[in-house]
């Protein structure tokens, strides 16, 4: 097998030229994969048949724009969640209510880059009830229902490019938290029409206050605050002490805007923003700052209706720090992090400086006695700086090259991924002595210990996801999956248990406990709650109408067959909307819906749901419809056909299904 680099040229900027540091990895490799796994690791993630696992892990799914659930400790991948994407299997995106769900400024947008999960919380641990990811590249953040594992709501965001530092979620999941990767200048036409080489004068960052509603999930935004001109890359709520705050990582202090590789490294350091969120929603209910005209989608799935609802909104509020005193802080931290990690007691902020040598950890305690003291490096762009020293815990000296991203276990531990010597590193907090690393496979990005960014970590295991995977799996020509590898954490030292390939490119993950989300499982939909207007509750209730060009069925799918099955009158030139009420009231019963030469995709309609397909005949005949889903014996025998009539036709519309045993 092909052995990964041991040293690596990392160029670094300095004010004065590039400079190059030349370093060995640190820790040996071992030259096989069997070197690296201790015997007993197959019994460790071993879940018998029928049994569960442990936990749930929701992993990003990176460019594909959706979630994926695996169980821990098997590695088994249990769901494909469609947040952003359309998704043929599911029918999301294509189905008439849940088109609604994917709409923005920008009109119907079918993708999106997907990087961080984020577990809604209670008192700063997680709780099993929603599950928030964000969209990156047409900034949106979605909520998934971790009762039905669908996404339940979507939020456009304004004024933000590149949607990367989110979501993050207060204690309480009071609010989710979104920075923008990119400034942007922002206002009217004429105001966003300026130079790019005005950047310093007319860009402007934004961090987004995001409020769901804790019955319904529907999410709307409550206020933002204004930043200079920079990039925000990661994210974390205190918690404990430093409850009220939130801390993010920022790059291109430099205020750069060509060739960022080179010119936004030129500084030494560049900073952690701490931010009074409580202060600022003390701002933002006194009516301090402005609201600002701007248009943005807030897209909700309503479960009684099964149909999705799209709100317009109009305006934001924004609040200005150099106008509005104790609001935001910069912390200097070595050069361009992108980690930043709250411990579970909420006294310390690690930061993670890409291109750093060592790790750098604050103090809050210090933090706020600089805050008190006016305790300032001057500041940058009207916002206070404080002193490195003066805020700094302490720093991890040679921990590995490449650190990117810290979590947590319950023991007073930090597990940090370094891309470069791609391992994971663990160290104490408090000693910031380096105690165990660990080889991965290949160029660790993001890493997720159980609970392991609240305050109750479960520990137990730390999840790499690796970005490269050359000789781990079957090759699948230029392109491979990516990966994740299981580590036990329970002993002194970090064992490998497990690798599995992930769909997309996992970027980060959130695990919990599977008893935190089994109990809100729903098992099917009562049929007698659905509103959806449409709705067939039973065969005696099915029909179809004509309304000028449009064609309506009232249809209704159960073991084995549809109702109605025949359908003439159709004509060319027809919109025809099959809306399709899945009769079963039972657990893991679904039913598929397509029709030959649809557009669009199939349906797959949940017990007691009604979903709607949209097909526009382009050819005169008798066209077969049938179900996707193996549901029955007599699964091959659910099927009808439509038949379709010129557009000038007087055939008569009707539908029905027949029974030969009855004579009709």
């Amino acid at each position: 097998m092909k052995r990964p680099l041991t040293t690596t040229l990392l160029l670094l900027s300095a004010a004065g030229g590039l400079f190059v540091l030349l370093n060995a990895l640190h820790g040996c490799r071992p030259t096989t994969t069997q070197a690296a796994v201790q015997g007993d690791a197959a019994a460790k993630t071993y879940v018998k048949p029928g049994s569960y696992d442990e936990f749930y892990n929701f992993v990003s799914g990176g460019f594909s724009g959706q979630l994926s659930v695996y169980g821990l400790p098997s590695g088994r991948m249990l769901r494909n969640i469609p947040v952003f994407s359309v998704n043929p299997e599911s029918g999301w995106g294509y189905s008439e209510e849940t088109k609604p769900m994917l709409m923005t400024t920008h009109g119907f947008i079918p993708w999106d880059d997907s990087h961080h999960p984020e577990l809604s919380m209670t008192d700063g641990v997680p709780d099993g009830k929603w599950c928030f990811i964000n969209g990156n590249n047409t900034p949106r953040i979605a909520l998934v229902d971790l009762g039905t594992f669908r996404t339940r709501s979507i939020i456009e965001i304004p004024n933000c490019a590149g949607n990367h530092s989110s979501p993050f979620t207060t204690p309480n999941s009071e609010y989710v938290i979104s920075g923008t990767r990119f400034s942007i200048p922002m206002g009217t036409d004429a105001e966003r029409d300026v130079p790019i080489e005005s950047y310093r004068e007319n860009f402007k960052g934004t961090v987004s206050f995001i409020h769901p509603e804790p019955e319904t999930g529907k999410m709307s935004i409550a206020f933002q605050i204004i930043t200079p001109g920079m990039n925000f890359d990661l994210s974390h709520t205190g918690k404990g002490p430093s409850d009220g705050w939130f801390f993010f990582s920022c790059y291109n202090s430099e205020q750069a805007f060509s060739l960022l590789e080179v010119n936004a490294s030129q500084r030494d350091k560049d900073f952690i923003m701490a931010v009074n969120w409580k202060k600022a929603e003390e701002y933002a209910k006194a009516g301090k700052g402005r609201k600002v005209p701007v248009e943005y989608y807030s897209n909700w799935y309503n479960d009684e209706t099964h149909t999705g609802e799209s709100t317009v909104m109009t305006e934001v509020l924004q609040l200005d720090p150099r106008e509005l005193t104790d609001l935001v802080y910069f912390m200097p931290c070595p050069k361009s992090p992108h980690g930043c990690d709250v411990d579970p007691t909420g006294e310390y902020i690690v930061g993670s400086g890409k291109l750093a040598a060592l790790i750098p950890v604050f103090s809050f305690a210090k933090i706020q006695a600089a805050m008190a003291a006016n305790d300032y490096d001057g500041d940058f762009m009207g916002i206070p700086v404080l002193k490195y020293e003066s805020v700094l815990h302490g720093e991890v000296k040679k921990p590995g090259l490449g650190p990117l991203h810290t979590e947590f276990d319950a023991n007073g531990n930090a597990y940090t991924s370094m891309f470069v010597s791609s391992e994971i590193v663990k160290w104490n907090v408090k000693s910031l002595e380096v105690l165990d690393r660990v080889p991965t496979y290949y160029s660790i990005g993001h890493l997720c210990v159980p609970g392991g960014d609240s305050k109750k970590p479960w520990g137990k295991y730390v999840i790499a996801y690796n970005k490269i995977t050359k000789d781990r799996f079957l090759p699948t020509g230029p392109e491979l999956a990516q990966s994740a590898q299981l580590f036990s954490i329970e002993g002194d030292k970090m064992e490998l248990l497990l690798d599995f390939p992930t769909i997309g490119e996992p970027h980060y993950a959130q695990a919990l406990p599977a008893e935190l989300v089994k109990p809100r499982e729903v098992k099917f939909f009562d049929i007698n709650k659905n509103k959806h207007p449409y709705l067939a509750k039973g065969e005696s209730e099915t029909k179809i109408e004509r309304k000028g060009k449009e064609v309506h069925v009232w249809m209704t799918t159960i073991r084995s067959h549809f109702t109605p099955d025949n359908i003439e009158g159709v004509k060319l030139g027809d919109e025809v909307y099959f809306h399709v009420t899945n009769l079963e009231q039972d657990w893991d019963v679904p039913h598929g819906f397509a029709i030959k030469g649809a557009a669009t995709a199939e349906l797959l309609i949940m017990p007691g749901e009604t979903q709607t397909l949209k097909w526009v005949p382009d050819q005169i005949g008798v066209v077969p419809m049938y179900c996707t889903d193996f549901c029955s014996a007599l699964h091959q025998e659910m099927s009808g056909y439509v038949r379709v009539s010129p557009a000038g036709s007087n055939v008569e519309l009707k539908a029905a299904t027949r029974s030969v045993d009855a004579g009709s």
